[in-house]
């Protein structure tokens, strides 16, 4: 009995705040295409509905990582994960596109046959794995690019010895309770600061467990300029204003935390040394290494700071020797007891989201590649996938990613056009990786994704403004797309 074959136009991977905003624009912008969106979960919302811990929050301004088309109407611009999956569900739903997803339909292969000029997708469906088969004429992987089956956990000498409860933030459940109990983070990192003032609302005390100290700023939860400009704008006014004061405020930040890196570090440590004793902000919170080698960590209204000076929580920074029966071993012969280990060691990065692509049967190496503008891979036809920034706020990046493929897809429907591909002379570039960071999941496996180069269109520029002029109004035939007709 041969397996039934789906034809579809466009074929969206993921149903998180990427995929949702891509097929909102693709419904707008290109009614003559017909697309669905395969969501290997049972739920919509991505990374807003598979974290559960505590405190669980977007680490950057939701007038940015909110979507362009649809204004940010909630009170908190600094905002919990159920704020953000409610908005996102509510954005699927106003853009008619929330019919469109078929959930536990997850992509184990996508081939591309030159022949047909199709893709061809095979689809694992539910538990029992069924295999469904789609034929697309363009693939657009918007699954994010870490592993959603399992978090990051290093290997920790005596764990099975320890007598608590070990968590990873990954796999947080309703039912876990933390009531009276001393509560050890293992961390540095956002997971870890959003957790730390969070749990004690209910713990005995928390200690976040550092083996290094990571750059953290303090936000106002609420952003001050839109909350004066509601009481005299309407929202997409308000939305459109504050999205751009952020967006401008993060880019010249950025640029003279690269520029001038001593002089943001005194910047960050002088709102520190207000709120913490010096000593302390130089033991904890003085990394060796500069603003935005690594993502700086956002504090909203000082809610980290306020827990450590009302005793509540505690941060030591020092290495593990091993787990005990009853809490931690350190380098430094100290032992942290502990009801509960949390370990907020990181995410494990996944590729397209664990799917195989090749090319005529013919396995990708993605390693080899280089990635077009941000958003298409050298070589391959036929094919988008999201990738936001990682200076800034997500959405920004993918916005405009859809912006672009809707111009893409209208402008080969104008012309006739079955195939688009980027090609590049071999030996043109000077590679660099393509997630530019030092954060330990980022080295682990950025071998695993697409180089970026020394040159546009194949190096990232981290910058809105450069990206719109680019994406948004930037020639689509250059020199390096190829397009072609059957």
């Amino acid at each position: 009995m041969s397996t039934q074959q789906i034809e579809i136009d466009v074929l969206i991977v993921g149903a998180g705040l990427s995929g949702i905003g891509a097929a909102a624009h693709l419904k707008k912008h290109c009614p003559e295409h017909s697309f669905t969106i395969l969501e290997g979960r049972d739920r919509l919302g991505g990374t807003w509905d598979l974290f559960r811990y505590p405190g669980i929050r977007s680490d950057s301004s939701m007038y940015t990582f909110g979507y362009s088309f649809r204004p940010w109407t909630y009170e908190k611009s600094i905002a919990d994960g159920s704020t953000i999956l409610s908005y996102i569900k509510e954005t699927a739903n106003e853009c008619g596109v929330e019919q469109m997803i078929q959930y536990r339909h997850r992509v184990a292969q996508a081939d591309w046959s030159s022949a047909e000029r199709r893709w061809t997708i095979n689809v694992e469906v539910g538990e029992e794995k069924a295999l469904k088969v789609f034929k697309c004429r363009f693939l657009w992987i918007c699954s994010g690019y870490y592993n959603y089956d399992e978090g990051y956990t290093p290997e920790f000498e005596g764990i099975e010895h320890y007598k608590g409860q070990v968590v990873h933030p990954q796999k947080w459940t309703n039912d876990i309770d933390y009531s009276a109990k001393n509560v050890v983070i293992i961390g540095s990192g956002a997971t870890a600061v959003t957790l730390l003032p969070s749990m004690t609302d209910k713990a005995r005390h928390v200690t976040m467990l550092q083996r290094s100290p990571s750059w953290v700023a303090s936000r106002p939860a609420r952003d001050p300029v839109a909350q004066t400009l509601k009481k005299w704008l309407p929202i997409h006014l308000v939305h459109g204003v504050t999205r751009w004061k952020n967006i401008t405020l993060q880019i010249l930040s950025y640029r003279m935390s690269k520029k001038k890196p001593q002089r943001a570090k005194d910047a960050i440590l002088k709102l520190l040394h207000e709120q913490l004793p010096k000593e302390y902000v130089a033991e904890h919170f003085t990394p060796d290494y500069n603003p935005w080698d690594q993502r700086v960590c956002a504090v909203p209204d000082n809610d980290l700071f306020k827990v450590i000076r009302e005793g509540k929580a505690s941060i030591v920074t020092d290495h593990i020797d091993r787990f005990t029966e009853t809490g931690i071993k350190l380098k430094s012969g100290k032992e942290l007891q502990a009801d509960m280990v949390v370990t907020a060691t990181g995410l494990n990065l996944q590729a397209f989201g664990g799917t195989r692509i090749s090319i005529d049967n013919e396995t990708i190496n993605m390693g080899e590649q280089y990635n077009y503008k941000g958003m298409m891979i050298s070589n391959i036809p036929n094919m988008a996938f999201m990738m936001g920034y990682t200076n800034s706020s997500w959405t920004l990046k993918s916005d405009l990613v859809s912006v672009y493929i809707c111009k893409l897809l209208k402008h080969m429907r104008r012309h006739q056009y079955e195939q688009v591909v980027p090609r590049i002379e071999q030996g043109a570039l000077k590679a660099q990786p393509l997630i530019d960071f030092k954060s330990g999941y980022v080295l682990r496996s950025v071998d695993k994704f697409p180089k970026q180069g020394d040159i546009a269109p194949w190096k990232l520029h981290q910058n809105y403004i450069l990206d719109t002029l680019a994406l948004k109004h930037g020639r689509l035939e250059d020199k390096v797309l190829e397009f072609s007709k059957a």
